[in-house]
């Protein structure tokens, strides 16, 4: 997925071999680790190759090997959740500069790095959209409630089930804009066969959005959705108040994220096992109670850093023009 997503903005991509190792079993971990060690190869001749001032590292096992070979090269290295990881937490030990979400982060790096809080970046064609336009491209009237669901780039299943399971109650209150992923969308056929005219009319489904993204976060008045590092950062961008489902078979990284909005005021959490049952009077009282959605809408704005992108992007310049580096910039 990351490849063809960066090949779309025709950005050079080389990939490396890398495998986790925190959390996997015996018989899994050696091939891991020979995984790494071959990472580590590749990741030594590709900084041979380019040459690098700086490097800039989003976390993930796949970083791993490349700052392992990246010393003493400059580096910053961006925190997206709240929270992070195993692969995060090695990565911050070589790093000379780590960027963070948010301030609550700071306190899970040693007193002598340098954090500096630059807010999550959001897409410049998540960002040029507005209600009005959103809902233009929708064909969705101002007085209308919209309700957005989406479960990350490849979807949830138990999001859409307990979507479809609600969608008709939903549809005669709001309009819905679900984006399924593709996994589940030829599973949209059946579901569209039992709704009626009027019903399909006020139900807008996609497998996936990519600039349009913005035009839905855009238009719509409530969102349900998984509690990934981008809604730390879109969600308050666009003042989107939210019912968060963390992800329940990964490492608690989500529910912190959900439990961070939540507790300003942005959000509510529901679990995964209790969406089924909660999703429709949850969506249905939120989207009624004016005042509260208000609240929620302030609290959300409240969280917003919309130069994000530019204050990660003034580190790496500094860095790539620090001493320890001398020769043409490049960031990469």
């Amino acid at each position: 997925m990351e490849k063809d997503l960066v090949s779309r903005l025709q950005i050079p991509f080389r990939g490396i071999p890398a495998a986790g190792v925190h959390g996997v079993g015996l018989r899994v971990l050696p091939g891991n680790l020979m995984r790494l060690a071959k990472g580590t190869i590749a990741s030594r001749q590709i900084l041979r190759e380019f040459q690098p001032d700086v490097l800039f590292f989003t976390g993930g096992y796949v970083a791993v090997p490349m700052a392992l070979m990246s010393i003493p090269r400059n580096s910053l290295l961006y925190v997206p959740d709240i929270e992070p990881g195993l692969a995060l937490k090695t990565l911050a030990r070589f790093a000379d500069c780590i960027a963070v979400t948010a301030e609550e982060s700071r306190k899970f790096f040693s007193s002598g790095k340098r954090v500096v809080v630059s807010g999550y970046p959001v897409r410049p064609e998540i960002m040029k959209w507005d209600r009005r336009a959103g809902r233009a491209r929708f064909g969705i009237e101002e007085q209308e409630k919209v309700l957005l669901v989406f479960g990350g780039s490849k979807g949830a299943r138990s999001i859409n089930q307990a979507l479809w399971s609600v969608l008709p109650e939903l549809l005669g209150r709001m309009q819905v804009i679900h984006v399924t992923g593709q996994g589940d969308w030829p599973l949209v056929d059946e579901q569209r066969a039992q709704l009626s005219a009027e019903q399909l009319s006020r139900y807008h489904v996609f497998a996936y959005l990519h600039e349009e993204m913005g035009a839905a976060l855009a238009a719509a008045d409530l969102v349900v959705c998984r509690a990934g590092a981008s809604t730390l950062g879109e969600l308050p961008y666009f003042g989107l108040p939210a019912v968060l489902v963390p992800y329940p078979y990964a490492w608690r990284y989500q529910k912190v994220n959900a439990e961070y909005l939540a507790s300003r005021g942005a959000a509510v959490v529901v679990e995964n096992n209790d969406l089924a049952q909660q999703l429709l009077p949850v969506v249905t009282r939120l989207i009624t109670e004016e005042s509260r959605l208000a609240a929620m809408r302030s609290a959300m704005l409240g969280l917003a850093q919309p130069r994000a992108a530019e204050k990660i992007a003034d580190l790496l310049r500094e860095l790539a023009h620090s001493p320890a580096q001398k020769g043409r910039m490049t960031t990469w």
